[in-house]
């Protein structure tokens, strides 16, 4: 499965979002995830992420992992909101 997440961050956050992915981004592997592309504005608020997963439910696992849910503080202090959204590859 394919996901693309649009991440939103305050300009004041941005610092402590970027400490969350640096420990969290690498946990994906360990449920089949990998980060495919990251791309960010050039005003750092917002980021794209296309992601994938073998299945719905290894991402789910690695969302609702104790390893990832130790870093969601740094998640909450960024102020950052994040939308996933399933894609598919269009013929």
């Amino acid at each position: 499965m394919t996901i693309v997440q649009i991440v939103r961050i305050p300009p004041a956050g941005i610092a402590v979002f970027q400490r969350f992915e640096s420990r969290v981004l690498p946990l994906m592997a360990k449920y089949g995830g990998r980060l495919e592309r990251r791309l960010r504005s050039a005003d750092g608020c917002t980021e794209i992420h296309v992601i994938s997963f073998p299945s719905s439910d290894d991402l789910e696992r690695y969302r609702n992992s104790d390893e990832r849910a130790k870093h969601l503080p740094l998640l909450a202090e960024s102020g950052a909101s994040s939308e996933l959204i399933e894609v598919t590859d269009v013929p």
